[in-house]
């Protein structure tokens, strides 16, 4: 399986980014992983109140036959424990990739929202994208040592 996180803009706080590369590279040992930054999803006015923007058309028409996870605050909330064993599970359905979206500041449009396979929520705190970025990369690498039964420090 494949994991890929895509996510809005840069990381603008030099020590996230160097946590979120220490991350990336811990992942990349049990999974391939690829993350990218993409161009903002919504302009103010861009996309009509039903419907789709054409950036977020786009996006979805690459994502076909991907699972796609968008992180928002009204998604399911897991443990870490619960995650690990959906991780899993995506595994063993045969998942060939998993991609997680992170929005900007303004999160996902209604419609946008839709098309998600599954809506997940860090924390029902409010989260700076940047931090959650780097929970989003750690969750993932403790998924990843819960399933091997690593040890991961509590």
């Amino acid at each position: 399986m494949r994991i890929r996180i895509l996510w809005e803009g840069k990381t603008k706080d030099a020590h996230l980014r160097a946590v979120q590369a220490d991350l990336a590279e811990r992942i990349s040992h049990f999974t391939r992983l690829a993350v990218e930054e993409i161009p903002r999803l919504r302009r103010a006015g861009s996309a009509p109140k039903s419907g789709l923007s054409s950036t977020e058309r786009d996006l979805l028409e690459k994502l076909r036959g991907c699972t796609k996870v968008f992180l928002d605050e009204r998604g399911r909330e897991w443990t870490s424990e619960e995650f690990a064993e959906w991780l899993g599970q995506e595994t063993l359905r045969g998942t060939r990739e998993l991609v997680f979206l992170v929005g900007g500041p303004d999160g996902f449009s209604a419609a946008f929202r839709k098309e998600a396979d599954l809506l997940m929520a860090l924390s029902r705190m409010t989260l700076t994208r940047d931090w959650a970025r780097s929970l989003l990369l750690e969750q993932i690498y403790r998924g990843f040592t819960i399933l091997r039964g690593f040890p991961y420090a509590r």
